[in-house]
C-alpha cells in the first residue's frame, strides 16, 4: 500500500510572516471612512468606545466625536528647539524672581549672591528642566543637544556637574549685565545701572548656556570626527 501524503498546512513557515495587504488596505479604507461598516466592525466614535453618551462625546455642531489615533497634540507641532529654549528661559526667570529678589536683602555680598544662584540654577535644571526634557523626548534624543550634561538621571555625578557649570553661567549673565551697563552709560555719558530682572535675565541665561553647550558639542563633534578618520587609516 502506498503512504497517504499528508495533506498541506495553509499556515507554513514560509507563508507565517506574509503580510496581509487585503487587511491593510481594509483597515486603512476604515479609518478614512471609506468602507462600509455592519456590528462587527470597530468603532472609532468616543462614545461607543466608552458607552457613555455624554455631551463632551460630541462636538459643537452635534456631531460624534471620532478617536484618531495619529492625531497630533499642539505641543507635538511646536519645535523642539523653542520648547527647549523656552523651558530654559522660564526656569531661570522664576530662579531669578525667587533668589536674587526674595533674598536680594539676606545676602548682600555680590559674588555669594552669584554663587547661591547658580547652586539653585544647577538643582532646578538637573531635578526639573532636564528630567523634563527626558519626558518630553521621543526616543530619538531631540533635546540631547540642549543639555550639558546629556546623560541618564541615574547617573549621579551630573548632580555636582551641573552645580558647578550653573555656577560658572551665573558669573557669565552678571558679566553681560556688566556689559550691557557698561555699554549704555558709553552711549549716554551716564553713570545708571540697570536693574535685574526675570525677563532680561532668562534671556542672559539662554544666551550663556547656549554658547557653552555649543561649544561643547562642536569639541564632542571634532573628537568624534578625528576618531573616525584614525579608524579609517
Amino acid at each position: 500500500m502506498s503512504k497517504k501524503k499528508k495533506p498541506v498546512r495553509e499556515t507554513t513557515i514560509e507563508n507565517y510572516y506574509d503580510l496581509k495587504v487585503d487587511k491593510v488596505d481594509e483597515l486603512v479604507a476604515a479609518l478614512k471612512g471609506e468602507a462600509p461598516r455592519d456590528d462587527n466592525d470597530l468603532t472609532m466614535f468616543i462614545s461607543d468606545c466608552t458607552g457613555e453618551d455624554a455631551p463632551e462625546n460630541y462636538t459643537r455642531t452635534g456631531k460624534k466625536k471620532e478617536f484618531d489615533p495619529y492625531k497630533t497634540d499642539f505641543l507635538g507641532r511646536v519645535p523642539v528647539w523653542l520648547k527647549a529654549i523656552f523651558i530654559k528661559w522660564w526656569f531661570a526667570g522664576a530662579v531669578c524672581y525667587f533668589i536674587l529678589f526674595g533674598l536680594q536683602n539676606v545676602i548682600k555680598d555680590p559674588l555669594d549672591m552669584i554663587a547661591f544662584t547658580g547652586i539653585t540654577l544647577g538643582l532646578v535644571v538637573e531635578v526639573l528642566v532636564n528630567p523634563l526634557f527626558r519626558y518630553l523626548e521621543r526616543g530619538d534624543k531631540e533635546y540631547a543637544p540642549y543639555m550639558m550634561f546629556p546623560f541618564p538621571f541615574k547617573a549621579y555625578w551630573t548632580f555636582f556637574t551641573n552645580i558647578i557649570y550653573y555656577v560658572l553661567v551665573a558669573a557669565c549673565v552678571n558679566g553681560l549685565y556688566l556689559a550691557m551697563n557698561l555699554a549704555i552709560n558709553a552711549l549716554n555719558g551716564t553713570q545708571a545701572i540697570a536693574g535685574v530682572e526675570p525677563l532680561l535675565f532668562g534671556v542672559f541665561f539662554v544666551v550663556a548656556d547656549m554658547l557653552f553647550i555649543g561649544i561643547k558639542d562642536l569639541a564632542v563633534y571634532l573628537v568624534g570626527r578625528n576618531a573616525k578618520e584614525r579608524a579609517n587609516v
